[in-house]
């Protein structure tokens, strides 16, 4: 995701704005965290906004959030927002970012809000914004947003035009009916397979929708950990290895057959096998790829940082791959160009079309189940299907430059240097190499130059990430 800062008057000059929405903490000075008014603000921003670009005489926003602590309290000041400006709100309450990506066309809605810091702390909230196709809005449209922040010239409705709020609790069920609606699914060798999975939601809202999906699959040993909703999120919401070692120890001490790990907004999706490793967060869009692939045309996108494994999938299935820029709205914008089957990020991101345009761990819980339970007999091991895929490392990391250094300029001298090679540039530097790659991009916040490699082995794609260090450091 690509952030960018902007000062709008001194309430928000430290908050995070991206290209979808507004974040940062909650508590202390205005000026320094998400503040009440910077909430009001925003939406109101964001309703004018809806007002430019919606012939709606009368418009209608969708909002939910995840469990966070804060989460009802900024809701009812996005609802006053609206209402103020004279829209109607359809508040989905403890909901997920899909589902509310979902239910924006569902609705007919003009745009939707979903209050969610995702894979942040505790301490943070933030808004996310769609537009009437329930997709996130673009980099343009994010912009426009901040221009009309800075005015705040706000036309407020009269008291007989205000908006109203309704509840609707009724889209998890709404959501996961449309899932098991896809064809294609293995519902019924699922129900044979009798599976024992143990999920960990992070005490967010996936700790209801995760196994209620389960039990409409057939799944009937369900093991929960951390399901419980109430925003006290028992170890750092991000999904990586080092954060889910309390569920990778209870499906070894169960015994179970697979675990299931979900962010708090349940967009992105994390497996792990039945002992006790991680199945590999790059690998879950690889796995379901696979299965879409092996029944649907259309080729694989994915960002320019994933791993390379989806390519190699793709063309077994004698698919075009595709890379994008980094950032959802950039993956969602080639899979419509290229109408690709399967999309998604490495981050266990899974984007379905078949579904709608949005990352989504629900539906790529079904898929992979799918997967599982109808790949080489469907009696295999989680192990034993990841072993199938071609195995890369991956290696993560940044330089630190100075104010005052021209990152552009190296960027444009590392691309010189390696233009032998396959080189893309649509997203700072990436370099294919013959059996591994890097790329290199620069922050939009920071003077940083990110390093993200990957090669054969681990070894390798460190080693190839501190070349690249090194030769950085000598141009600065």
């Amino acid at each position: 995701m690509h952030y960018f800062r902007t000062k709008i008057r001194t309430i928000i000059m430290t908050l995070i704005k991206s290209i979808s929405g507004i974040r940062g903490t909650v508590g202390g000075k205005s000026e320094d965290n998400l503040s009440p008014e910077d909430v009001l603000l925003y939406t109101a921003s964001y309703a004018s906004w809806l007002k430019e670009v919606s012939e709606s005489k009368k418009l209608i926003v969708v909002i939910g959030r995840d469990a966070r602590i804060s989460g009802e309290m900024v809701a009812d000041l996005v609802s006053a927002s609206l209402a103020s400006m004279g829209i109607n709100v359809i508040d989905l309450g403890l909901s997920t970012t899909p589902t509310v990506e979902m239910a924006v066309p569902m609705e007919n809605a003009d745009g939707g809000i979903i209050i969610t810091a995702s894979h942040n702390p505790a301490q943070w909230n933030a808004l996310k914004l769609l537009n009437k196709q329930g997709e996130f809005i673009s980099a343009a449209q994010g912009e426009r947003i901040l221009e009309i922040a800075a005015a705040s010239n706000f036309s407020y409705s009269e008291v007989n035009d205000l908006g109203i709020r309704k509840i609707d609790d009724s889209y998890m069920n709404r959501h996961i009916e449309a899932i098991l609606a896809l064809p294609n699914l293995e519902l019924e060798a699922i129900r044979k397979r009798k599976l024992k999975v143990v999920v960990d939601a992070v005490n967010s809202s996936g700790g209801i929708f995760v196994p209620a999906l389960l039990e409409a699959m057939g799944v009937e040993d369900i093991i929960k950990i951390h399901c419980e909703p109430n925003g006290r999120f028992a170890h750092n919401p991000e999904p990586l290895a080092d954060n889910l070692k309390d569920l990778c120890a209870e499906v070894l001490s169960t015994g179970a057959d697979l675990g299931i790990a979900v962010d708090p907004d349940v967009d992105r999706l994390v497996f792990v096998q039945e002992d006790g490793k991680l199945f590999g967060e790059e690998y879950t869009l690889v796995a379901v790829a696979d299965y879409v692939m092996g029944y649907k045309s259309g080729g694989a996108v994915s960002n320019l940082s994933s791993t390379r494994a989806l390519r190699d999938v793709a063309e077994k299935h004698g698919r075009d791959y595709t890379a994008s820029a980094v950032g959802e709205v950039n993956v969602v914008e080639k899979m419509k160009s290229s109408n690709a089957a399967i999309g998604g990020e490495g981050n266990g991101g899974i984007i379905y079309p078949e579904l709608h345009y949005g990352r989504d761990a629900l539906v790529g819980i079904a898929l992979f189940l799918s997967h599982l339970c109808k790949w080489n007999g469907g009696a295999e091991k989680v192990s034993t299907l990841r072993k199938a895929y071609p195995s890369y490392f991956m290696s993560k990391n940044k330089v630190q430059l100075t104010r005052s250094t021209n990152v552009d300029s190296i960027l444009k001298q590392m691309t010189s240097k390696y233009s032998h090679e396959r080189v893309n540039l649509i997203d700072g530097l990436k370099i294919d190499f013959e059996s591994e790659w890097v790329h290199l991009r620069k922050s939009n916040t920071e003077p940083i130059i990110r390093i993200y490699s990957e090669a054969m082995s681990q070894e390798r794609a460190d080693e190839l990430a501190g070349e690249m260090v090194n030769e950085i450091v000598n141009l600065v």
